[in-house]
């Protein structure tokens, strides 16, 4: 069943894109070097007035949000196709919303459908953008396009996913467990992290900066008892601490409004204030974002942001996801709210860009995941000498139990640790 909710976004959104005229622009040899645009109205809870919906764009700032998008797109592709090929094992939840290919090739072979994937890039691009260099981020499982935005390269992320020793933690850590300077990482325990964001946040205070922790889950783990306990000191505290609720509609394969009694999760933090934003524009995001990183810096406490965006894909690649929405949802999805495509068209309308610019960088993100995935099947895996490395950051016990409890092993220091404060 399509969720109500979620339809009802995606007319308004569709309406709302056509009317996105820039404001006023500054050319510079045949180009804009600036445009504003008006984004879709935030809604707010607890707060007296939210971002400006008019939002500016510099051309740099463009060609970088586009080429950041296509490099998530095209990294996530990729991982897919070597799940397929079982290069890649386990678990492996894709940000992009890779799409199920018997289930396009369908479409593509009877209706002549060319298929683009849609998905979730204009949310951790849009975050991205707005943080300053000590703020953190902790998530859940769509971890790979996190991890490339704090600073790991395609190699370093599709090395990790296929267990290779140039992976970002050498191969041990896989698809949920990524980690790089003020990335807490994918955590595979649905609503996990929703605590220990805050525990990040109250360790940002306790360092006497104005940092802030971006916090995100997914609608499926709004309903966890964790996340509200972790409100609630949030709050009592004043914690520097913005709990995200990456919307994208299902909860696995239960729709938001079968799983929730509410589906305004910007307000269900009640007395901590909140903010709603459709998280498939990347500009919306951005300024929400900014926002809220405002609001906690200076000592407000937690806030609240719902992004509402979508995945074509299932859950995780175990799952085909069309056995409990139908196929006109997902196009009517694709057709209207493509955060991509949506963007490109802005940048091509006001001048920010040239067809051949966009062209050239699709060709160079091309290039740069077919090189990375050759390397993370080239590479070599770890040895069984690292098994018990890098577990601790100073443990006072090096001793690690083995299969049974005689059967000891010796822990050993390779290499630095992260995020050890």
């Amino acid at each position: 069943m399509f969720s109500v909710t979620l339809r009802s976004l995606g007319r308004q959104v569709h309406q709302q894109n056509k009317s996105l005229a820039p404001l006023f622009t500054y050319s510079k040899n045949g180009l804009n070097t600036e445009a504003s645009f008006d984004t879709k109205p935030f809604k707010l809870h607890k707060l007296e007035e939210g971002p400006s919906t008019s939002v500016t764009l510099s051309r740099q700032d463009a060609l970088k949000y586009y080429k950041d998008m296509q490099m998530i797109r095209r990294m996530e592709t990729a991982a897919g196709n070597l799940y397929k090929e079982k290069i890649i094992r386990g678990f492996c939840h894709l940000y992009s919303g890779q799409v199920c290919f018997h289930f396009f090739h369908f479409l593509s072979t009877k209706y002549s459908i060319k298929f683009i994937l849609l998905s979730q890039e204009a949310c951790c691009v849009g975050m991205r953008a707005s943080m300053r260099s000590y703020d953190a981020v902790i998530t859940a499982y769509r971890a790979h396009g996190w991890t490339y935005m704090m600073g790991v390269d395609p190699v370093g992320v599709l090395a990790e996913l296929t267990g290779r020793n140039t992976g970002c933690q050498r191969g041990k850590g896989g698809s949920m467990h990524m980690y790089i300077k003020n990335f807490y990482g994918g955590n595979g325990i649905v609503g996990a992290q929703q605590p220990l964001g805050a525990g990040v946040a109250l360790a940002l205070k306790y360092q006497g900066t104005d940092g802030v922790c971006l916090t995100l889950y997914g609608d499926g783990a709004a309903n966890q008892g964790q996340l509200y306990e972790a409100m609630n000191i949030a709050q009592l505290w004043k914690l520097p601490v913005i709990f995200i609720c990456e919307n994208n509609g299902y909860g696995m394969g239960t729709s938001v409004d079968r799983a929730s009694a509410s589906t305004n999760y910007y307000t269900r933090g009640d007395y901590v204030p909140g903010i709603w934003v459709d998280g498939m524009d990347v500009l919306a995001v951005r300024e929400a974002t900014r926002f809220a990183i405002d609001h906690c810096a200076t000592g407000k406490g937690p806030m609240v942001m719902e992004v509402v965006t979508y995945r074509y894909s299932g859950h995780s690649m175990s799952d085909p996801g069309t056995s409990y929405r139908s196929r006109d949802e997902i196009q009517e999805v694709r057709q209207t709210r493509d955060p991509i495509t949506g963007f490109r068209e802005r940048l091509l309308t006001t001048s920010l860009a040239t067809a051949e610019e966009l062209k050239d960088i699709d060709q160079e993100v091309r290039q740069v995941i077919e090189d990375a995935v050759k390397r993370a099947k080239a590479d070599k895996e770890i040895g069984l000498e690292e098994l018990t490395a890098d577990i601790s950051c100073n443990p006072i016990d090096t001793r690690v139990r083995g299969v049974t409890a005689f059967d000891t092993l010796t822990h050993r220091r390779l290499g630095p640790a992260v995020n050890n404060h």
